[in-house]
Order: C-alpha cells, then structure tokens, then sequence
C-alpha cells in the first residue's frame, strides 16, 4: 500500500527525527581527531564542550585529561606525516569503499526488506553496524582490511599514549582506567546504540590493535614493529591483528 501525503510527512519527520537522534548520540561521543583532510589540510580537531564534559563525568584531571587525548591525536598526526603515503593510500582505500557501498534504488529495496530478518545480527557482539546491511561478501573483505589498518593506528596510539603518558601526565593510570569503562558504554541502551551504530567495532579497533602492536614489539622490539609503516604491503591483513606473530613471519621472514 502506498501511504498517503500526510503519513509520508509524518514519516519523514518521524525518520528525520530519529536521525538527528543518532547523529546527536554520536556527536556527543567525539572528543578529538586528526583530520586527514582528503581533499584539504589535515589538521588536529578538538571538541572542547566534550572534552570537558566527560572529564566530569570520569572525575579526572581536566588538564591531564585534555593532555591526554591531545598525545593521542598527535600520534595519529606523526603516524601520517611521518608516512606520507599512509594518508594516500588510506584515503584512496576509504573512498573506494565508499562509493561500492552507496546502494542504488534496487539494492535500498532489498535492503528494507532484510532490516527486521537481519536486526538481531546487527546487535550481536561481532557486527559491524548498519553497514552490515550493505555490504556484499567482497565488500565486507574491504572493509575488513580498511579496519584492520584503523586497528593498528588506533592500537598504537593507545599504546604510546600508556607508555609516554606517565612521564608526563602524572594521572594517567586514573584516566586510562576510567576511560576504558567508559568505552564499554553505560547501559544496555547505550551498548545497543553503539552496535547499531558500529562503535562497538570501533572500540574493539583500540584493543584489537593495541594487542597487535604489544605482541609485535614483544617478538621482534620496537624498531622490527616499525617495518609496519614501510609499503602498504607491509600493513597487518586482517587475520593477523589477531595473531601477531603471522605478520611477523610474513614482513621479517
């Protein structure tokens, strides 16, 4: 049946609605990022209003706290300044997901009608989010790899952040504890929220990543683990986040 003009309205108010919901949701959850800027400068962004909000809410240290993710936004400006051919070819990887994944008007049909059948893998504790509902098996094996990048730059950055931060931010044990509880989300509404919106994938990048670059350095110290940033060959595959050691015997064999 096709809904008359006033349902569509209301429909499209009530959808509207909802995703200003979840964009405001998300919104509230940035603190800062390092803008690589596809087709600008990249440049280190701070949100203030949720920097300091959320050092209330964790009762940290304002000041330490706002060090504390500033090191981690500066590691990913090092990472990429360091590495120019990172941001090239993370950026050329993105787009190209991008544009396979943007549905035409016969996939959005047949994504509709997958919705209520495919909700409760959307919620489970390995989903990607809504772009689960996208993705065909070979764009999933993208986005896999696309991921698998992130881990390692968000794992390293958690893991410089744990071994620079205590020489000069003095409450950085405090932080790190409390930040981490807060990654895990406040309630069953807000976990469900975080799957449907894939940001529980997102905080599984900075374990994930941060085990990655742990068990490298472990098996062959810091500078073998800096072979990591040599080609984009030498980046992990996905399969070998979770399994270090392949990745060693694949770039130092």
């Amino acid at each position: 049946m096709v809904p008359g003009a006033a349902a569509q309205v209301v429909g499209g108010k009530v959808t509207g609605a909802e995703a200003g919901a979840l964009l405001a949701f998300m919104a509230s959850k940035v603190l800062g990022q390092y803008d690589i800027a596809p087709d600008g400068t990249p440049a280190l962004l701070l949100v203030a209003p949720n920097l300091m909000a959320t050092a209330r809410e964790l009762g940290v240290d304002a000041a330490d706290f706002r060090a504390w993710v500033c090191m981690h936004e500066e590691t990913h400006r090092v990472q990429f300044t360091a590495n120019p051919w990172l941001r090239e070819h993370l950026i050329a990887q993105a787009r190209h997901l991008a544009v396979d994944l943007a549905p035409d008007q016969e996939r959005l049909q047949e994504i509709a009608s997958r919705v209520t059948e495919r909700l409760p893998e959307l919620f489970s504790e390995g989903g990607t989010g809504i772009a689960d509902l996208f993705a065909t098996p070979e764009q999933r094996e993208q986005l896999a790899t696309l991921t698998a990048v992130m881990s390692l730059l968000e794992g390293h950055a958690d893991v410089v952040m744990d071994d620079v931060g205590p020489a000069h931010i003095p409450t950085v044990g405090d932080i790190r504890r409390r930040f981490t509880e807060r990654r895990r989300g406040s309630g069953a509404p807000d976990r469900l929220l975080r799957r449907l919106l894939g940001l529980e994938a997102k905080m599984r990048q900075y374990k994930d990543g941060a085990a990655f670059v742990r068990g490298v350095q472990a098996e062959v110290g810091v500078d073998g683990f800096n072979a990591v940033w040599t080609s984009p060959e030498t980046l992990p595959l996905p399969q070998e986040i979770a399994d270090p050691t392949a990745w060693v015997r694949r770039v130092h064999a």
